[in-house]
């Protein structure tokens, strides 16, 4: 993909990353080997899979079987968007980076559970694997750190004035993130990347993921709002209601997980130059643009699929996320001793006050708006 700014490509031309990368996977590649382990999913992965899968789904069955009061539904609401983002960040996740399974017919099965949320495997995996796995922290190449709408995620795009309190009012924007997926984003964001160059498919083929989308969010717009309302007399208001609870729930759990990892203090926004250089290697890139959280917390580990291992999934995607905790310390030893960055926030709420902290400085700096030169 080009640059939009500089309308050209962004190459990576540092070397010297080259040994450390290098050295690193063939001592995680010995782990496993030693070990006799596979870099898939194991036992651990698929009953988190199941669980979380009937978190989602028995709610759902509940309110439809029982019919109970508002409140209690508004509950079941609430965990099935607890158990929705845990899914997108657990199973869907590494299903569409093929770490879930050697076998990609299950991995095509898992990772389409982003259906459940009413998003699209199709532009999911062009924004995550190919743009922001590729060109993280890069404005105007990696979606994460888009503007979006009154929010501001790097220090080299424009600063409006209400950016100056974006800290303030961000958690409530987030909570929109995955409603705007639904009824919005997935149709301009295919849009912008048939345009844009960033698919590689015929216009044929665009059509058809098109319609294909179109119809899924149809499918699954009727299943929910529908169905509860229709068919078993539930007032559309509650479904509704209960509809836009599960999604901001969702919404703010997978934004703000995914916003831990890059959009903190300590996180580095390189530009490229005039030829669309980035003079880094792509791997001490990778260390220098990500930060691990709450490493020791288990169940954080659990719920968010090893997102709080950023740094090992950006170095290893195609690994299952269960295995990031052993090999973290192969990373971290790895990375001292060729003096790389291994970044890492303790505590949740470090890295909650790191991103916050982010969002204030970046909305409040406007020497930080360096221009691409």
């Amino acid at each position: 993909m080009l640059h939009p700014e500089l309308k050209t490509q962004i190459k990576f031309t540092g070397i010297e990353g080259n040994q450390f990368y290098s050295t690193l996977r063939k001592r995680v590649d010995a782990y496993f080997t030693e070990n006799n382990l596979s870099k898939n999913a194991n036992a651990t992965m698929i009953v988190k899979s199941v669980v979380l899968l009937i978190g989602y789904i028995l709610p759902f069955i509940l309110l439809l079987a029982f019919l109970p009061s508002f409140g209690i539904s508004l509950l079941l609401w609430f965990i099935m968007g607890l158990c929705i983002a845990g899914i997108g960040m657990s199973v869907m996740h590494d299903a569409n980076h093929g770490s879930y399974s050697k076998n990609p017919s299950v991995n095509y099965v898992m990772g389409h559970m982003l259906n459940l949320l009413g998003g699209s495997v199709f532009n999911w995996k062009l924004q995550h694997n190919v743009l922001h796995h590729t060109y993280t922290n890069i404005v105007h190449m990696d979606d994460d750190i888009a503007d979006r709408l009154v929010l501001k995620f790097s220090p080299h795009t424009k600063v409006k004035f209400f950016h100056s309190i974006q800290w303030i009012y961000a958690l409530f924007f987030y909570g929109l993130m995955t409603l705007y997926w639904v009824f919005a984003k997935d149709i301009i964001q295919f849009l912008r990347y048939t345009r844009n160059g960033v698919t590689t498919t015929t216009k044929e083929e665009n059509r058809i993921v098109l319609v294909k989308m179109i119809v899924l969010k149809i499918v699954y717009l009727f299943v929910v709002l529908v169905i509860p309302s229709v068919f078993f007399g539930i007032p559309f208001y509650q479904v509704f209601l209960g509809f836009t609870l599960m999604h901001f729930v969702a919404g703010i759990v997978l934004t703000v997980v995914f916003q831990l990892a890059h959009t903190l203090e300590g996180t580095t926004h390189p530009l490229p130059d005039k030829e669309g250089n980035i003079h880094n290697d792509w791997a001490i890139h990778q260390m220098e643009t990500t930060i691990n959280f709450s490493p020791n917390n288990k169940f954080i580990s659990w719920y968010v699929g090893g997102l709080n291992y950023q740094v090992e999934h950006h170095l290893f995607p195609k690994i299952c996320h269960v295995h990031y905790p052993s090999i973290a310390g192969i990373v971290e030893k790895t990375a001292k001793e060729f003096n790389v960055p291994y970044n890492v926030n303790y505590t949740f709420s470090d890295a909650l006050k790191s991103h916050f902290q982010a969002l204030y400085r970046f909305g409040r700096l406007p020497s930080f708006n360096e221009a691409i030169v």
